[in-house]
Parts: structure tokens; C-alpha cells; sequence
């Protein structure tokens, strides 16, 4: 009988818990829009490796700035740059990182220190991950085998880290390392969602891999505050 009434009172107070902290979090949400003419993506000639060519029957073209049909950008890495105090312990799901099509997806993730990187090749040719970091120890992987998945974390916090293949060289992608989980991706449909940020004062950062970084600043109150913060890049 006490045991019993003992995991109900735990129960209340997490729950109380739970739901204080839930009501005290804010969500800082909104658009990445593109202004000027969107730049031509080119045909990637994947002749070399018949296995990414046959993967493609009707082609495929460059990545590097995707701009959706609604006017906004794509694959834009949003975070939290200034502001976040305390510690957040790394989640113990691994974020997956597979080479598909001969090609990286996602081409733009974010990842807390020491949380799993599963690295995945779910092609039938050679492919190789290597990472460009400079606060991390870099690891340069050949991964032959089609599912064969390793893992593996980053030491430190890094914006951003570039990743490439060493036998593709059209193949490259661009990992956010954070010590905190206040961080998105930019959506097909050019949205991004912060949540559960403390009540405070931040600077948010909006990160492109061929356009100059933006940031703004935003103060987030209790009581499941939302503001908006839209960011806007434009074509060279």
C-alpha cells in the first residue's frame, strides 16, 4: 500500500512539474523568405558512379540554394545563438544522417553534443563521410556495405560543421552542433519552429550555406509566449 501510494504522489509531482515547465516555455516561430530571382540549379553529372546515375533516370540538380515555390528558402539552419544559460543533457535518440541517391539527407541538420549521429548508407556503391570539424575530432568514414549504419558525436559545440564524400564530390552536407536544443531547419515550405525556450533574452541566428548569416534579437516571456521572427535573404 505504500509503495503504491508513493508512485501516485511521484506521478502528481511530475506531472505538476511537467506541466509548469510546459506552461512557462515559449515558441519562437516564422519564415525564411527569398527576395530576387532564385538561382538556376544545374544538372549534377553522376556519369562516374553507374549506381548514382541509375538512381536518377530523369537527373538531378545542385542543392546548394533551394528556393521553394512559395517564395521562400529552404535548408536554412536556425538557432539560438546568444541568450541560453544552464545545462541540457544530450538526447539519447540519434539524429539519422543517410546517403540516399547518392546524395546526403538531410543536406542540413542540427545535433546536441554527445547525442548519436547514425550515419546510414542505403546505397549499393562506396560511399565515405567525412567531417570537416574544427572543435570536434573529425572522423573520415568509408562506409561500402548498402545499410550500414555507425555512429558517431561531436565533442563540441560548432557552427556549422561541413560534412563531404570523398568519392562524390558533388555530395556534401552541413551539421549545426549545439549544447542546447533551441535550434531548426528551415521546411520545404520555408518555416521554422523554436520551442520550450525559458523565459529571457536571445539572439537568433538564421544560417545559410551560400548567403551571409542574419540575426535578430527576441525577449520571450512565460506563460507559453509565441512570437514571430521572420528572416529574409536575397539573391546576389
Amino acid at each position: 500500500m505504500f509503495c503504491r501510494n508513493f508512485i501516485t504522489a511521484f506521478a502528481i509531482i511530475m506531472n505538476i512539474i511537467f506541466f509548469s515547465i510546459s506552461a512557462q516555455a515559449a515558441t519562437v516561430s516564422g519564415k525564411i523568405a527569398f527576395e530576387g530571382a532564385a538561382p538556376a540549379r544545374e544538372p549534377i553529372k553522376m556519369d562516374a558512379d553507374t549506381s548514382c546515375k541509375l538512381a536518377h533516370p530523369n537527373g538531378v540538380q545542385t542543392d546548394d540554394v533551394i528556393v521553394n515555390s512559395n517564395g521562400t528558402l529552404k535548408d536554412v539552419f536556425i538557432y539560438v545563438k546568444e541568450g541560453v544559460s544552464g545545462k541540457f543533457e544530450a538526447p539519447k535518440t540519434p539524429v539519422v544522417f543517410d546517403q540516399h541517391g547518392c546524395q546526403y539527407s538531410p543536406k542540413v541538420l542540427g545535433i546536441q553534443v554527445g547525442q548519436p549521429l547514425e550515419i546510414r548508407n542505403s546505397d549499393s556503391t562506396l560511399h565515405n563521410v567525412h567531417s570537416l570539424s574544427t572543435k570536434s575530432p573529425q572522423f573520415n568514414l568509408g562506409m561500402p556495405i548498402q545499410n550500414m549504419k555507425l555512429k558517431k558525436t561531436f565533442t563540441s559545440p560548432e557552427v556549422m560543421v561541413k560534412v563531404k564524400c570523398e568519392v562524390h564530390p558533388w555530395m556534401s552536407a552541413y551539421v549545426g552542433v549545439l549544447d542546447h536544443p533551441f535550434f531548426a531547419v528551415s521546411s520545404e515550405e520555408g518555416t521554422y519552429e523554436i520551442k520550450n525556450l525559458p523565459p529571457g533574452q536571445y539572439v537568433i541566428e538564421a544560417w545559410h550555406q551560400k548567403y551571409p548569416a542574419q540575426t535578430q534579437s527576441v525577449t520571450v516571456a512565460a506563460d507559453s509566449d509565441a512570437k514571430t521572427l521572420d528572416f529574409s535573404f536575397k539573391a546576389a
